[in-house]
């Protein structure tokens, strides 16, 4: 079998310069290195496989199709030989080099967020891009590095780490139901203002109580797809809120909201930590999954 050479290793990560950069001239400038210099190994690379990676002539400038695979091919096998590198030439130095996560929105702002700013002064020399967005990235293909994702179900392809579950809960502030009246029952609700957490025009809560199921069918007083702004106004007496355990929990420690009905049983789901199964695990992102074990053994085992 070959093997690819140090030499080998040096060129295939030019050419991922060369292809991040967009033009050999700006892969040059950000190696230091001169122009023809760029230009005479990307040539010997495409000699050494005997394939044309970029259609280069006055006025054009393409990575053709080959070019695009060596890229797609080369991108994680330099990746993690760099963090090979990184981790065991250089133990003695501060953690250093990109990190990108994603994490859930809400999950984010409102639970994770102090973990991620100890993270930033803990490490300072780690270049790390958080993306807070509800959709599912594609951890091979999109270049993160791992992701937390609040599901009940096992994903498929992936390494998934558990840190806890949550729970929705329904929750107002005590000025509000001293004002508004009792609440004993799911019937009860329907006579309160119902503050809905999507732009749904008409909106269903579902839970089990007292060993049957419940189902509350309204028109949201208020709907948002934004947790933090219903939570503040839930605890500005504005009605009822449900919500997860995470976005509420100082708002209850600190009894500006009351839990209502807390027989209702709301499905779990499980907060895990996920990373590609094609991907190795380096100290940066080690220590990025400390912190958030840290902060998440405030959750629900």
């Amino acid at each position: 079998m070959r093997t690819v050479t140090m030499g080998q290793f040096e060129d295939l990560k030019l050419f991922i310069t060369i292809i991040d950069e967009g033009s050999i001239a700006r892969a040059a400038k950000a190696l230091g290195i001169a122009k023809s210099a760029v230009s005479r190994r990307l040539s010997q690379l495409e000699d050494r496989y005997d394939i044309r990676l970029i259609d280069r002539h006055p006025g054009t400038w393409e990575v053709t199709q080959a070019g695009q695979e060596l890229y797609q091919r080369a991108v994680p096998m330099i990746a993690e030989a760099s963090d090979l590198e990184a981790d065991f030439i250089h133990t003695s130095q501060s953690l250093n080099g990109p990190l990108r996560v994603s994490l859930p929105r809400e999950f984010g702002m409102s639970f994770l967020r102090p973990a991620l700013y100890d993270f930033i002064q803990d490490h300072p020399e780690i270049d790390l891009t958080v993306d807070f967005e509800d959709r599912t990235v594609d951890l091979e293909n999109e270049n993160y590095d791992l992701a937390i994702r609040i599901t009940s179900e096992v994903l498929g392809g992936l390494n998934m780490m558990r840190l806890g579950s949550t729970r929705h809960g329904l929750y107002a502030s005590p000025s509000y139901l001293k004002a508004a009246g009792s609440l004993n029952t799911p019937a009860d609700l329907k006579a309160h203002r119902l503050l809905h957490y999507g732009a749904d025009r008409r909106a269903v809560w579902e839970f089990g109580f007292r060993g049957q199921k419940a189902k509350v069918e309204f028109k949201p007083d208020l709907g948002s797809n934004a947790g933090a702004f219903l939570l503040d106004a839930a605890v500005n007496d504005f009605g009822i809120i449900r919500l997860p355990d995470f976005v509420v929990a100082d708002a209850v420690r600190e009894n500006a909201l009351t839990q209502l009905l807390p027989e209702a049983e709301f499905q779990e789901y499980g907060v895990f930590l996920v990373t590609s199964s094609k991907r190795r695990i380096n100290k940066r992102m080690r220590a990025f999954i400390s912190s958030l074990e840290a902060r998440c053994a405030d959750l629900c085992p």
